[in-house]
């Protein structure tokens, strides 16, 4: 069975957060929108919005859904649910390192996991 994963692709001004994943975890070193394993019970758009501010600091609400897909990693098989997302009303846009903005345009310049290249191109093109 595959681990749900729910991603927050948080847009704003035509920026998106991404953060670097940390030494010791698996895909170490690439770029990742924030996100994590969801709980029982819960949502995709509700574990996003949690990750989301457990991991930057930010609140936000969701506008969408991107797209879901699986993926099989080394250490495991993983269905995506890729979560459009938007600043929360008022909210700052100063994420907790390691998150940090970046123009849609400079997305292509950073390396991301393999399940995230259908996401990519879709934003590319958006």
């Amino acid at each position: 069975m595959s681990k749900q994963i729910a991603i927050a692709v948080v847009e704003h001004e035509d920026r998106f957060l991404i953060g670097q994943r940390p030494l010791g975890v698996p895909l170490a070193g690439l770029w990742e929108f924030p996100g994590g394993k969801m709980e029982t019970e819960e949502t995709a758009r509700e574990a996003a919005v949690r990750e989301c501010r457990e991991e930057t600091g930010l609140a936000v609400e969701v506008v969408g859904t991107w797209l879901v897909q699986e993926e099989e990693y080394p250490h495991g098989r993983v269905r995506l649910h890729f979560i459009a997302c938007r600043l929360a009303e008022n909210e700052r846009d100063a994420p907790e390192p390691p998150f940090r903005w970046v123009l849609r345009r400079q997305l292509a310049g950073y390396e991301f996991p393999s399940g995230n290249r259908e996401l990519l191109t879709l934003l590319a093109l958006s």
